[in-house]
């Protein structure tokens, strides 16, 4: 028969310390360690997922879990503490990085209608050529009220503004442009 020798009982040595926490001093711990690191560990959190609050906070939760769980075997020390959940906190973000790279990209039930074909892009980039030739076809005054009203979104009173120009001339030139691009653009379809 073998015999196993078996460390006694912390009581029997009167290390009080050694044995289980009431739930009462575990709940007091928890809350002073919680108060104590949450904030910078939120913080040191955020950095590691890249500025995502809900992985972040995910991440603060699996760390302070495992405080808990480990409750007994964790310091007195305050510091020793902070650095046993930095340690924690910064290995759970490595494994949630390392598992996330290792799936493939979910797609499943997202809306994919808003991407962009390759042939709207090259369809896009001859439209924008054409309208860039459009527009340094006309004057300069021409040119500068259509960027305005247009690429500005202003208002004939905020072009006419920004422009030093009445009103009114802004209406006339505008009109002018656009027939002239109308034209050009007619000319360029048709070809």
């Amino acid at each position: 028969m073998i015999a196993h020798a078996c460390p006694p009982p912390a009581e029997e040595f009167g290390d009080v310390s050694a044995g289980r926490l009431d739930a009462a001093e575990r709940e007091r711990r928890m809350q002073t360690i919680f108060t104590a690191n949450a904030r910078p560990l939120r913080r040191f959190l955020l950095r590691q997922t890249h500025g995502l609050v809900e992985a972040a906070e995910d991440l603060l939760q699996e760390t302070m879990l495992r405080a808990w769980r480990k409750l007994e075997e964790l310091p007195e020390n305050a510091e020793s503490v902070r650095r046993w959940l930095f340690t924690v906190a910064r290995n759970l973000a490595i494994d949630a990085a390392r598992a996330k790279l290792s799936r493939p990209v979910e797609v499943c039930g997202e809306d994919v209608t808003w991407v962009r074909s390759t042939e709207d892009t090259f369809e896009e980039l001859l439209d924008r050529a054409t309208l860039r030739d459009a527009l340094l076809r006309l004057t300069p005054e021409h040119r500068t009220v259509l960027v305005a009203l247009y690429y500005r979104d202003a208002s004939v009173a905020e072009a006419a503004e920004g422009i030093g120009i009445p009103e009114g001339t802004v209406r006339s030139r505008s009109f002018y442009a656009l027939r002239t691009v109308r034209e050009y653009l007619h000319r360029e379809i048709a070809a």
